[in-house]
């Protein structure tokens, strides 16, 4: 799904090694400007990105952790480097928390995974497999965004979160022996009781989805972590189909192939206007903060190479 995204790496760095200043973005032709109007990204509600403009003028700089030399931030320690300061760098606070299992031949520096963690460090942790959690206590409260046959859209999480609370409420019954299970009463046609209500609107406050997992790798990569035992059970999303902006996309897979930051924010968009059922205002963009500025950056490098 999010699988293989990144930062701009030594690979790319072919390409935008030209540009001296970000004020080269302001000389496209009207052709590469166009193409770029044509994606999402210039829709979007970002906080200024004057800070990643002068950061990119000044090229490379240290982390303040480990002193690696780093573009815009350190991908190791999740931090930004010493000539993006903390304070201009937008935060982003998430409806629920979302963990990233990053495959270990994922290579850091190409994994957009960093910006989650960089722009909602609150809400977001990221693993290494095999050095993942065991998940097994929070099915019903927790999903994984992978498509399959099994996979549910966004829609439908809700109801298939209460399936799997009262299936496991009921295989808590079966293996306690100390005490008999309760029956409900049984509600009459017509009676005014509330108690079906009762149980339902009770089930439904214990099936409230609280976390989302994400895979991080590329899609030859997916199959071991997708098949570890502590990833079984878990409730599979689907998203909609969307066309990924990632400049570094997957040789021979199709345009639907997102980055990991896009699927986290589709999936964020998608769950805020479905399930949360409220007007979508931006909330999220900021998630693109940097991915949007690099989307940028490398299609720039690549329309002047194409010019000369």
């Amino acid at each position: 799904m999010s699988l293989n995204s990144s930062v701009i790496s030594k690979e790319d760095q072919i390409g935008y090694q030209g540009i001296k200043n970000f004020d080269c973005l302001k000389s496209l032709d009207s052709q590469a400007t166009s193409m770029l109007q044509e994606t999402p990204l210039e829709n979007l509600h970002l906080t200024s990105q004057a800070v990643l403009e002068r950061a990119q003028k000044q090229g490379r700089s240290k982390c303040p952790r480990c002193n690696s030399s780093r573009m815009f931030y350190c991908y190791t320690c999740y931090v930004p480097v010493e000539t993006v300061p903390t304070r201009e760098i937008p935060v982003v606070k998430l409806p629920l928390k979302i963990d990233i299992i990053k495959h270990p031949n994922e290579t850091d520096g190409k994994s957009t995974a960093v910006h989650a963690k960089l722009l909602a460090s609150e809400d977001v942790t990221i693993y290494t497999y095999p050095c993942i959690p065991d998940y097994e206590e929070m099915r019903h409260e927790s999903a994984l965004i992978f498509p399959g046959p099994n996979s549910v859209s966004v829609n439908d999480i809700p109801q298939c979160l209460q399936n799997k609370f009262k299936k496991n409420d009921c295989d808590k019954n079966k293996d306690s022996s100390a005490e008999p299970v309760l029956k409900c009463a049984k509600i009459e046609p017509g009676s005014n009781s509330n108690l079906g209500d009762h149980k339902f609107h009770s089930m439904s406050k214990n099936a409230v989805l609280k976390k989302i997992v994400f895979i991080d790798s590329t899609w030859n990569q997916t199959n071991k972590i997708i098949t570890d035992e502590r990833l079984q059970g878990l409730l599979q999303i689907e998203l909609k189909s969307r066309k990924t902006c990632f400049w570094r996309h997957q040789k021979g897979k199709p345009e639907t192939y997102l980055s990991t930051i896009e699927a986290i924010y589709y999936f964020l968009v998608d769950y805020h206007k479905e399930l949360l059922k409220e007007k979508y205002e931006g909330q999220y963009d900021n998630l693109l903060f940097f991915f949007s500025f690099m989307y940028k950056l490398i299609k720039n490098a690549k329309c002047s190479a194409g010019k000369e």
